[in-house]
């Protein structure tokens, strides 16, 4: 038999169960865009909240999108995030993990108070309305290579100033604003376990691999990329209990730094293109990503409160 006093206490634990916020609905598959032609950037484009579904990273990185974002603060003691009008400061919960990680980090290095942080992901992932085909999954982020000197931006000042152009020779080297505090943010970004890839310019890959006289396993991720000389793009791997993220390949084994002397010898003596063929018919414009394109769970994260 429960006493009195007992029973009550079991009530009241009762009742504390009960009250306590159930855990947010992961994002189901769906069928309704199986057929969806509606282009898909011009739907996640315009979403400006997450959704209020369990965190989760959902297809490919240029072809899904993402459940129960976190925000990254516009500001914390050794990070800002820059373009705030973009409103792509967005992730996931341990990509603003990361970030807050690395930005600590740069807060060690001479002259340096942390990182601004460019674009990472849409509230809801997706495909943007503008630049990146990537960034899709909440797992990438863009870490502008301007030295970090001041933690006081106001919001018009993230809008108008710029990043620090690093490249030489049409990105076959870097300038006199490389610095070894540079190849340091780059390399602890590439040691933690949770990246798959770096992307920066070729210069950067082999200045960096020719400055390290230790450890080399950690430029196996940072790979050659145009287009990255103002800023390099970390991609996370996926995350775990991520079972509808899809993985990139593998980087190959090495340290790749001979795959990035040829994008540097490409640079320099670029190979004459071959002559054009009258015959050729037209090339047909890049299709849009439509909502039968992404993963079926991306239908759900959409029309999530």
């Amino acid at each position: 038999m429960i006493r009195p006093l007992a029973a009550a206490l079991l009530g009241l634990g009762l009742l504390a169960a009960c009250e306590r916020e159930a855990p947010a609905p992961r994002a189901v598959v769906s069928t309704h865009n199986t057929n969806d032609t509606r282009v898909a950037k011009q739907l996640f484009g315009h979403v400006s909240t997450a959704s209020s579904q369990r965190a989760e990273s959902l297809g490919f990185y240029s072809k899904g999108c993402q459940a129960g974002a976190a925000q990254l603060p516009e500001t914390g003691p050794t990070w800002q995030a820059m373009r705030l009008s973009r409103n792509r400061n967005w992730a996931q919960p341990e990509t603003i993990d990361f970030i807050q990680d690395l930005s600590r980090k740069a807060a060690a290095l001479p002259g340096w108070n942390g990182i601004y942080v460019g674009d990472m992901s849409q509230p809801r992932g997706g495909p943007m309305l503008t630049g990146h085909a990537s960034h899709q999954t909440g797992i990438d982020a863009d870490i502008w290579l301007r030295r970090t000197d001041r933690l006081n931006l106001s919001v018009a000042e993230r809008e108008a100033i710029s990043s620090t152009d690093m490249q030489a020779r049409g990105g076959a080297y870097t300038n006199a604003n490389w610095t070894p505090a540079h190849m340091a943010l780059v390399k602890a970004a590439a040691s933690d376990p949770r990246t798959a890839r770096i992307f920066i310019f070729p210069g950067a890959k082999v200045a960096m691999c020719d400055a390290e006289t230790g450890d080399r396993s950690w430029l196996n991720k940072v790979r050659p990329w145009y287009g990255h000389n103002t800023h390099f793009h970390v991609r996370l791997n996926c995350l775990a209990g991520d079972t509808a993220c899809e993985s990139q390949d593998p980087p190959p084994p090495g340290d790749g730094c001979a795959e990035a002397r040829e994008w540097q010898a490409n640079i320099l003596n670029p190979r004459p293109a071959p002559p054009a063929d009258p015959d050729a018919p037209e090339p047909k414009p890049k299709r849009e990503l439509t909502m039968a394109d992404l993963p079926g769970q991306c239908a759900a994260v959409l029309t999530s409160d």
